[in-house]
Formats: structure tokens, sequence, C-alpha cells
């Protein structure tokens, strides 16, 4: 079964711009997330200019 041109992808890759360590996130549906702490050096990520959630950046 292929998936749909316009279908959302909800799984996100976030990378830590810190210390590189990236972690496969699910996207929430119902909120922008604004903050995202790494969980390896616990630095706190916030969403670029512009963008309305870290999942966007």
């Amino acid at each position: 079964m292929n998936a749909r041109a316009d279908a959302v992808l909800l799984d996100s890759t976030l990378t830590c711009p810190h210390c590189g360590h990236a972690k496969t996130e699910a996207m929430p549906t119902d909120a922008c997330q604004w903050f995202y702490e790494c969980e390896q050096c616990r630095a706190v990520l916030r969403p670029k200019l512009g963008d309305c959630c870290v999942y966007c950046s």
C-alpha cells in the first residue's frame, strides 16, 4: 500500500545543535511544543525565529 502524497508525517528526528544527539519523536497533534530538552546534554531547544515549534524547526 502506498502512502498518500498529502499524508502528514508525525515522526520527526530532533537533533541537538549543542551535542549532536538525535532522537526520533512523535510530533504532538493537539498543541505546539515550544521547548524540548536534549536527553543527552540537557540543553533546552527552542524553535528558530519564525517557526511555531521545535518540530517545525
